[in-house]
């Protein structure tokens, strides 16, 4: 299953080894096979294991490469683990497209000369020649790098000062080792024997494929009303589009639509999933296809092609994108199934097989058989795809995309990403974590994550620094406190705290969090013996009380959680976090950080978020924030501020307010 516009999968072309070695460069995956991913404005880390022979020191650049192919930025490296020599630097894409990247290992006679001195001097050894030395070496620098005017001026006055034999060799040395010396030589430093690693490849998205509020709303729902006769009546395009102001206001930036397709009647399942239907059961949205049309089609009770466009309008109105579930499975009343018979699995008794996740069976959908007529089965997909582009959708939540080929999603996201690359694909996809991680190595641009089931604080602690770490080249993590499919335990039996607390995590544990509709409300009545709704709004209209959100639930929480998001940067970074002890299981505490060369106001942001896991009673902790200087703790969630420390105190009830949210306020050389 090839395609002229399917990425090629090969690792980066060898590199023989340099004269300063190079090697365990990241963030790679599988060496170069796929493109590592960063959104514009992010900033990647960039590390690598650089060491040389012998004693001299070695230095290490980290070296982005535009899509035009020119060196578009550089950053030196730190040595980020003494003795392991293991070197980091952050680099900052500012446009989408096809990016790279490099490390460039070298020899570093600055560091290696004043490491020399300082032992010569301090023991009254070739005093006069290390000097001596010194003094060619600035020669160098001023003749050889290019620094800034002040940095320029500053190393001419240091190597006067050098060479001023009236002055004490240890006054001489230490205007040559000063910290603004060895700051101005790290900004242009002299390099020698410069060695590089291959070239590794980055893609670049808009910001929105990693950081976003998305919001999940079945649109039959909104508006939907019971008649006299006691049946029930749709709700549509246009009684759903006045909602979406309220969405706006709580501050997300996808809504989300569940599929908006005609729905078969063959096997329709009726209420909570029973297998039988009565007669105004709307059907699940997941069996897709009857004889109104297929993936294509507009169910008629929605709307038309006319009024979906118009809730498209309103929604880029309110300053929200529109995303798609894109379901790849039939009904038996599906278009498809009559027309291409050969796309689905036939049994030997001559039916088409139905779903089956056994126990669970889905007479009411057939699953595609991508093994028979590939091609044809592409080329329709991608089809519709582009019809749903065409209609305003600018992103897809992708049900299921594990049960259907890599091959196939890695050549259906490079064709839509060649025509639209603003288009994003989000994978539904709760299974293996191979699977998982190879979706989205092969194009998509977020997925669905295993937070749902993370509740215990090492839980909690290890999941963080999982999606954070070397995964987040890899797998952008989507965090959702629930679905329409999934209520957990911890959500059944929380209360609205627990809902305020699950909502405290995904918001600020995640660049990308959701929430489906009804949260706000903190629906939490489970069907017997399964973790999802009673009543669930896949069997049927669900209109809700939106005026009790605030009055029983928690829209406002949700406000000031995406609010709070929007105004620090450092909340919309993934791998850039720091999981904190504390001396209490039941609370959690991390923080997100910004240097100030990667804020866009230039300065260094740190956000600390404390969470109380336990949803009844009041819980205590000292928070083990390590060697920090005092600082003013300001609670952008309460309002409220505290003097911090290193080993700052802090009770939570969870009945007023299951988490701080400090934004750190330094008042003594530096933040947390």
């Amino acid at each position: 299953m090839s395609s002229p516009t399917a990425p090629v999968p090969s690792p980066a072309p060898r590199v023989p080894i340099g004269r300063i070695p190079v090697v365990e460069v990241s963030p790679t995956i599988e060496d170069g096979r796929w493109p590592t991913k960063a959104v514009v404005g992010e900033a990647v880390p960039v590390e690598a294991t650089v060491f040389r022979e012998g004693h001299d020191a070695v230095g290490a650049t980290a070296v982005l490469v535009g899509p035009d192919g020119r060196d578009h930025s550089w950053a030196t490296m730190a040595d980020v683990a003494p003795g392991l020599d293991r070197f980091r630097a952050l680099v900052r894409p500012d446009a989408q497209g096809d990016w790279s990247f490099r490390v460039e290992g070298w020899s570093d006679p600055y560091a290696t000369w004043a490491h020399d001195a300082s032992v010569k001097i301090a023991a009254g050894v070739d005093v006069a020649l290390m000097l001596a030395e010194g003094v060619r070496l600035f020669d160098r620098v001023l003749a050889e790098t290019s620094p800034t005017a002040a940095d320029g001026a500053l190393l001419a006055l240091t190597c006067e000062a050098l060479d001023d034999v009236s002055r004490p060799p240890e006054a001489r040395l230490a205007a040559a080792t000063s910290p603004e010396v060895r700051a101005a030589l790290g900004r242009a430093p002299l390099r020698d024997h410069v060695s590089p690693s291959a070239t590794y490849p980055l893609v670049v998205h808009r910001p929105l494929a990693l950081a976003g509020s998305w919001y999940e709303m079945f649109p039959r729902s909104e508006g939907a009303r019971r008649l006299k006769d006691g049946s029930w009546r749709s709700g549509t395009f246009t009684s759903a589009a006045r909602r979406l102001p309220a969405i706006a206001a709580m501050g997300f930036d996808v809504v989300y639509l569940t599929p908006v397709h005609p729905i078969g009647t063959t096997h329709r399942k009726g209420r909570n999933n029973s297998l039988e239907a009565r007669p105004d059961d709307p059907g699940s949205p997941y069996a897709i296809g009857s004889k109104d049309g297929g993936h294509d089609a507009i169910h008629p009770e929605l709307g038309s092609e006319r009024t979906f466009k118009a809730f498209v309008r309103e929604a880029r109105r309110c300053g929200l994108e529109v995303a798609l579930d894109l379901a790849l499975q039939c009904s038996p009343d599906h278009p498809w199934v009559a027309e291409h018979p050969e796309w689905f699995t036939t049994r030997a008794d001559g039916t088409i097989a139905y779903a089956e996740n056994p126990p669970k069976k889905y007479q009411d959908i057939y699953p595609l058989n991508f093994d028979n007529d590939p091609e044809g089965i592409y080329a329709e997909i991608l089809r519709v795809v582009r019809v749903w582009i065409a209609r305003g959708v600018t992103a897809f939540r992708v049900d299921n995309p594990h049960t259907k080929p890599l091959s196939f999603w890695e050549r259906l996201l490079a064709e839509v990403r060649a025509s639209n690359p603003e288009v994003l694909f989000l994978s539904e996809a709760f299974t293996r974590p191979a699977m998982m991680r190879t979706l989205a190595a092969v194009g998509f641009h977020q997925s669905y994550t295993y937070f749902t089931w993370r509740n215990t604080k090492a839980e909690v602690e290890e999941y963080l620094a999982t999606v954070a770490g070397p995964e987040g080249a890899v797998m952008r993590p989507s965090f959702w406190p629930t679905t329409h499919d999934i209520l957990p335990p911890y959500l059944q039996h929380g209360g609205v705290a627990g809902f305020a607390v699950r909502a405290v995590l995904a918001a600020l544990g995640s660049p990308t969090w959701g929430v489906y509709s009804g949260y706000e409300l903190a629906e939490n009545v489970p069907r017997p013996g399964v973790e999802e709704q009673i009543d669930n709004e896949k069997y049927e209209l669900k209109p809700r009380d939106w005026a009790a959100a605030d009055e029983v639930g928690i829209a406002t929480l949700l406000t000031r959680l995406n609010e709070i998001r929007r105004a620090h940067p450092s909340l919309q970074q993934l791998r850039n976090v720091t999981v904190h002890p504390t001396s209490n299981d039941q609370v959690v505490a991390f923080s997100r950080h910004l240097p100030a060369a990667h804020h866009p106001e230039g300065r260094d942001e740190t956000v600390i978020v404390v969470v109380n896991l336990d949803p009844w009673n009041t819980q205590e902790a000292t928070v083990e924030l390590g060697d920090v200087p005092s600082f003013v703790a300001h609670d952008v969630l309460s309002g409220a501020t505290y003097g911090w420390g290193s080993r700052p105190y802090v009770r939570l009830d969870p009945q007023v307010q299951v988490a701080h949210v400090i934004e750190v306020e330094p008042i003594s050389g530096g933040a947390a």
